[in-house]
């Protein structure tokens, strides 16, 4: 067993029965009391958020979690194919375990969690950053570029994304698939 000392970000615990992983911690020393560590985890077979507050030396429960390379293939009706680029096998996963299913770009390469005890899929984290070109956004205007406006445009993957008024169709950029904002213009 392991205690709150070992908690850092990305870690997967058994919390409430269930496999969550840490997204992010504070560890917090009031000049009064106790110290205790306070978490955000998400419960990884919904997918939902959660806070958490432990109290310090509290013992948590690890889930041994292995990191594989895989590669996108396709979609099919409402699940993900995906390849492994070593043995060649593929596995179908359901889009309710990908955070961003719409930032998936055929042939992109993605880790996917497995619980190493039992050999099952856990969640699919996309590359930090995808560089697509624009299909689709109303025409900029030139020399528009001093002021924070935002326009929609549509991505090759047909995802929708805030980018600002000089970018035209065509264009590559470059979105944090994280939180699906608009990073920079990717110079060709």
């Amino acid at each position: 067993m392991a205690t709150t000392a070992d908690i850092r970000n990305g870690l997967c615990i058994k919390f409430n029965d269930k496999i969550s992983q840490i997204i992010e911690f504070q560890h917090v020393k009031p000049g009064k009391g106790p110290a205790f560590v306070r978490t955000k985890m998400r419960i990884i077979e919904t997918g939902k958020v959660i806070d958490n507050t432990f109290s310090a030396g509290h013992k948590i429960d690890i889930v041994r979690v292995e990191n594989r390379e895989y590669q996108y293939l396709y979609k099919e009706e409402n699940d993900f194919i995906f390849m492994n680029n070593e043995t060649f096998e593929q596995v179908t996963i359901p889009a309710k375990m990908i955070e961003r299913p719409a930032f998936l770009l055929e042939g992109m390469v993605c880790n996917i969690l497995y619980d190493a005890n039992d050999e099952v899929p856990l969640v699919v984290e996309l590359p930090m950053y995808l560089i697509s070109e624009v299909t689709y956004t109303e025409p900029g205007i030139k020399g528009d570029t001093a002021t924070n406006s935002m326009k929609a445009a549509t991505i090759a993957t047909g995802a929708e994304v805030k980018v600002p008024l000089f970018i035209d169709m065509g264009e590559i950029i470059k979105v944090d698939t994280r939180t699906g904002v608009y990073v920079e213009r990717v110079k060709n």
